[in-house]
């Protein structure tokens, strides 16, 4: 199988810059949802960060949230002082740099505003898409937090 894509080498640049230099894991088959990622992993769904694009009031955001909920978009929106709608997989592509079931949570072309879920917090270990939708990264709640320059949030109401 070929592991190169110019994608997962920019996330792994960017995990480098960032002090990171996690091993990469390749999946024969994609891991385009939580789920998928986490039956390949044997692990729980709510150990996968998700990487979501928004936009608020028009701008693209990223969303690092557990495989275990959705976020609840008019809740946070009204947290956040704006309107939060599901991004366009165009806007996702341009914002990022990778496409939907693959996006990472850092190796885009630009900053993109973060917001991390406090509830990925009660997991040890945090499994990331890297680019690619074959693609994850291990690395810890407090890496994640650090890697993105997220603001910690809730996502959804009582979680």
């Amino acid at each position: 199988m070929n592991t190169e894509h110019p994608a997962v080498e920019r996330v792994r640049a960017a995990l480098a810059a960032r002090g990171l230099t996690p091993e990469i894991t390749w999946f024969e088959v994609g891991t385009p949802t939580a789920t998928a990622a986490a039956e390949a992993l044997g692990t729980t769904v709510g150990a996968i960060a998700n990487s979501l694009v928004f936009t608020l009031d028009g701008e693209p955001i990223l969303v690092m949230t557990s495989g275990a909920h959705r976020v609840d978009t008019a809740w946070l929106g009204e947290r956040l002082g704006g309107t939060i709608e599901r991004a366009s997989k165009d806007v996702v592509k341009d914002a990022t740099g990778q496409t939907i079931g693959g996006v990472a949570p850092v190796g885009h072309p630009s900053p993109i505003r973060t917001f991390v879920d406090r509830s990925l917090a009660q997991y040890d270990v945090l499994w990331a898409a890297a680019g690619h939708a074959h693609t994850v990264f291990p690395l810890s709640y407090a890496e994640l937090v650090a890697i993105t320059g997220g603001t910690v949030v809730d996502v959804t109401p009582g979680v």
